[in-house]
């Protein structure tokens, strides 16, 4: 039966009322009879608008009670996501007698269906008039709500009139709450998280082959709802309301009808929580730390094997802190041979110029200053606290390797003596903590659980048999280099006592040096020459105290409870040019006398300070004075293995006899005409020169230029001897030096 004409549709459907008029505006039409399949072509190119699918009773009595709970809900809507449809039409489900034949342009097509359309309802049926009057009204009531915000659609919407206009095509992802799409799905599509809605009886699985005729879906009752969801829409984070606990909140319609009590928003299945993982500060006090500071120095190292240049520059970093009076701790290795030395502050970005003050090479300990009013401004300056006991717990703070912020590691004290410092091969007291000291500590605190700074990182123990073995500087040794600045005006060092000792642990000895056996002490096997306190003390007596603390026969003192210590520590808390009482005993009498202390030299040096090293060159041969920096550059670190017996006799066991000796050795040989023969000759040392003996590098200098014999001989180490011409000698000399860029004979210091 043919559909009536347009004004019997407009008097059936009560043209009068507003409501209608509004449904009208969005293109409903009420009177279709028959069922319009939609595809592409239709939905673009006809004018006839689709009708909606006839539905049980059941069914429609379910979605009657659903539009009602969303007309009387007033409640804010859980915010939707993604992106929502650029229009949306009204669909109303028709409940006709019979079905009507679609006019030709209507009738299905063939060809793929669109994404949005759905298989239709298996019950058909008349419907009573009852149902269709409700659904009228309850659409009539939604036709009022608000448009909802956003982009607007791409056509507006036409006027309240009967003819009816095509549903325009949806693009893009369709919304959340949108109908079970009946097309083919795409491969990578994303899945929405969520619990899958359940199949209904007029829902079924679409098929490829058969292509089936889209139909309206009943679920555009929510579409029309959502258009005024989004106007009240909250903050992500807000807690939503839902009517049904159990049951996840969507946004449109279907989390309208569900938003009644308060929910705690919940996390989608698959995703992390958005919650803020970096805690809290929990550094409360922070004055220590940000007395540390990161030390940037460039050194210039002098070249020992060539001693007319020095080395390719090189960089460094290490740690110090500030102290009282603006001034900055450091090691002593950590500024050796600088040329520019820079501070940076915890937490800044700044680079501070600093000035070296002093340099205590025994100790390996460094002042530093910064003119800068800036760099102090905002800190604290570190107080010292007392010697810890063992077992005290120490924190380490510095900029090691293996980052560039600062760094923290605790430990317990593990013992406490007399330890030798690698930087100035002397012996000092020293801690041994257990806490990791690593390359770039060098210079920083160590703190105690009071905060007070108990000493200083310097080194730590490398074997294959040691583990968490490092060694901090202790505050007595720090003050001692603190108080011969302030005291001097420059740092003088640890004094040294002016003998050799033995032990005398063995009776038959102390029978024979008269000791009664209640007297123990130590036996002098040498005294130093060149002391002041040469002639107060003799080889072969017995040494019973110093400064009234009685020596044990194993050298050591009591110490605290329950450690004793060499009593070199007795010697090295003196001050160079202070004197100390010393008891002994001397054939079997004991005297007593005020030893003056000072530093002892040494025949050769460990360091030379202040000054590149010293060089003459005669005819080729370049002479030099031996230190240990020049031995670690010939035979590396291990140069007390691979040095030369001769060299290393003199550097342990001979003593200086007179001011200003030194020991001297042939480098190495420019090869040149006037000295064939001898080039094989590489650090031997100089015993004499034309029948003379060599006492140091200046006078060979000397008697070299003012040699008047016609021949030069220097007579070496191992009965060696090397003879030149005197005058041809002088004349290759400065050939020598041109053909090799040297700019001198000799160095500086003996000009």
């Amino acid at each position: 039966m043919p559909p009536p004409p347009p004004s019997r549709r407009r008097e059936n459907a009560n043209e009068d009322d507003p409501s209608v008029r509004a449904l009208f505006a969005r293109d409903v039409d009420f009177s279709s009879r028959r069922e319009i399949p939609l595809n592409r072509s239709t939905r673009s190119k006809s004018n006839a608008l689709p009708a909606a699918p006839r539905v049980s009773a059941k069914r429609t009595a379910k979605l009657t009670s659903k539009a009602k709970a969303l007309a009387v809900s007033k409640t804010t809507p859980t915010k939707r996501r993604g992106r929502p449809p650029k229009k949306l039409a009204v669909k109303l489900v028709k409940m006709t007698p019979a079905p009507a034949p679609a006019p030709a342009s209507q009738r299905k097509r063939r060809g793929r269906p669109p994404s949005s359309s759905k298989v239709p309802p298996k019950k058909r049926g008349r419907k009573p008039a009852a149902i269709k009057s409700a659904a009228l009204g309850v659409l009539a009531e939604l036709a009022t709500t608000p448009t909802r915000r956003g982009r607007p659609p791409k056509s507006p919407a036409p006027a309240p009139t009967p003819t009816p206009t095509p549903t325009p095509k949806r693009r893009g992802r369709p919304p959340k709450h949108a109908g079970k799409s009946m097309g083919r799905p795409r491969k990578n599509a994303k899945k929405t998280p969520g619990r899958k809605p359940k199949k209904t009886p007029t829902q079924t699985t679409p098929k490829r082959a058969a292509r089936q005729p889209a139909y309206v879906e009943e679920d555009e009752f929510s579409a029309l709802a959502s258009d005024s969801d989004d106007a009240a829409t909250e903050e992500i984070g807000t807690p939503a309301t839902v009517l049904n606990p159990g049951r996840k909140s969507r946004g449109g319609a279907r989390g309208a009808l569900a938003a009644v009590s308060p929910q705690k928003p919940s996390t989608p299945a698959g995703r992390i929580p958005i919650v803020d993982y970096m805690g809290i500060d929990l550094v409360t006090d922070t004055t220590e730390m940000d007395a540390v500071v990161k030390v940037f120095c460039t050194h210039t190292e002098p070249n020992y094997s060539l001693p007319w240049q020095r080395k390719r520059q090189s960089a460094s970093t290490s740690s110090g802190f500030i102290i009282r009076g603006r001034r900055i701790l450091t090691n002593a290795h950590s500024v050796e041979h600088h040329t520019s030395v820079k501070l940076k502050k915890r937490g800044g970005d700044k680079k501070y110029e600093a000035r070296v003050l002093a340099i205590g090479v025994e100790c390996d300990l460094a002042l530093l200053t910064v003119d800068d009013d800036e760099f102090f401004a905002g800190t604290t300056p570190i107080d010292f606290g007392q010697l810890p006991s063992l077992q005290a717990a120490v924190t380490v703070v510095g900029y090691p390797i293996g980052g560039v912020a600062i760094s923290v590691t605790s430990g317990v004290v593990s013992r406490i003596e007399v330890t030798s410092y690698s930087h100035g091969s002397s012996e000092l007291l020293g801690l041994q903590i257990d806490a990791a000291i690593n390359s770039g500590n060098s210079g920083g605190p160590a703190f105690n659980a009071q905060g007070g700074c108990v000493g200083v990182a310097f080194q730590s123990l490398k074997a294959d048999d040691a583990e968490n073995i490092g060694y901090v500087i202790p505050t007595p040794v720090i003050m001692h280099f603190i108080r011969d600045y302030e005291k001097n005006g420059k740092y003088t060092g640890f004094p040294t006592l002016p003998a050799t000792w033995q032990k005398l642990e063995n009776p038959n000895m102390r029978k024979f040096l008269k000791m009664t056996p209640a007297q123990k002490g130590v036996m002098v096997r040498r005294v130093d020459p060149v002391s002041p306190g040469s002639n107060k003390l003799k080889n072969g007596d017995v040494l019973l105290s110093f400064d009234g603390v009685e020596i044990a026969n194993d050298g050591t003192v009591p110490f605290r409870t329950g450690e004793r210590i060499s009593f070199h520590y007795l010697v090295t808390e003196k001050f160079v040019g202070e004197k100390a009482r010393v008891t002994f005993l001397r054939d079997g009498t004991t005297h007593a006398v005020d030893l003056p202390l000072t530093q002892v030299p040494r025949l050769v040096p460990v360091h030379i300070e202040g000054v590149p090293p010293s060089f003459y060159i005669a005819a080729g041969l370049v002479f030099t004075t031996v230190c240990v920096p020049y031995l670690k550059s010939e035979y590396g670190k291990d140069y007390d293995y691979d040095a030369p017996v001769p060299i290393l006799n003199r550097m342990m066991y001979d003593q200086v006899t007179d001011k200003g000796q030194n020991v001297v050795v042939v480098a190495h040989v420019l090869s040149a005409p006037i000295n064939i023969g001898y080039e094989d000759i590489v650090n031997t040392v100089v015993n004499g020169f034309n029948g003379k003996p060599v006492s140091n590098l200046k006078q060979l200098a000397d008697m070299c230029d003012g040699c008047k014999d016609p021949f030069m001989r220097f007579e070496l180490d191992h009965n060696l001897l090397v003879v030149l011409k005197t005058k041809e000698a002088h004349g290759a000399t400065q050939d020598i030096l041109k053909t090799h860029c040297i700019p001198s004979a000799k160095s500086q210091d003996l000009k």
